[in-house]
């Protein structure tokens, strides 16, 4: 349930990321770091934040599976493995899914999937529902120092000025899991 505070917290929010700019926000587990994954220049800022390669892409957090169908291209999933993918969302799990052809290759990196999750997690789907689609989801921390687990530690790392979602992570300990969905094969434990 979402009180006053909360619905202003998530309007100043999606102005940032409509503006282009990159926000945190609380997951499962870690506060991530989060733009429009449309906006080429809220990706390579988020990048230079992070001093994260391209190479390596970024994960997709959504609120519900539609926002993430204009990304991936799951007519190349069979039935075992859409069946594996919705038997754990939503939920904690990211799955690696065949990229669409067209899918932004900041998203991407150096790969021909993305990785994606639908999270259960209410606060984390709050600003993906607000925006009309997913986020870029990445710890929240300067390269060296620990994901951030408070809005407040988010805060010391990045500023007093950082849009940061005033809300608490869910609590689980370790991020996400990730697997290929075609495979099922473990790529980092959860």
């Amino acid at each position: 349930m979402m009180n006053n505070s909360s619905l202003q917290d998530i309007t100043s929010l999606v102005v940032a990321l409509r503006q282009q700019k990159i926000i945190a926000y609380p997951t499962e587990a870690v506060f991530s770091l989060g733009c429009d994954p449309d906006s080429e220049n809220a990706v390579q800022a988020l990048l230079a934040l992070k001093q994260r390669p391209w190479q390596k892409g970024f994960i997709l957090v959504a609120a519900n599976y539609t926002q993430l169908t204009r990304y991936i291209d799951d007519s190349k999933l069979d039935d075992a493995a859409r069946e594996r993918v919705f038997a754990c969302w939503p939920g904690p799990v990211t799955w690696v899914m065949p990229a669409r052809p067209g899918t932004p290759r900041w998203l991407m990196g150096q790969f021909s999937s993305l990785a994606v999750r639908v999270s259960a997690f209410e606060p984390a789907c709050r600003p993906c529902l607000a925006l009309g689609k997913p986020l870029i989801s990445t710890s929240a921390n300067l390269t060296g120092q620990p994901p951030a687990r408070t809005a407040n530690e988010v805060r010391n790392q990045l500023g007093r000025t950082f849009p940061v979602m005033n809300e608490a992570v869910e609590g689980r300990l370790n991020p996400s899991e990730i697997r290929d969905a075609r495979s099922g094969e473990l790529i980092r434990q959860g």
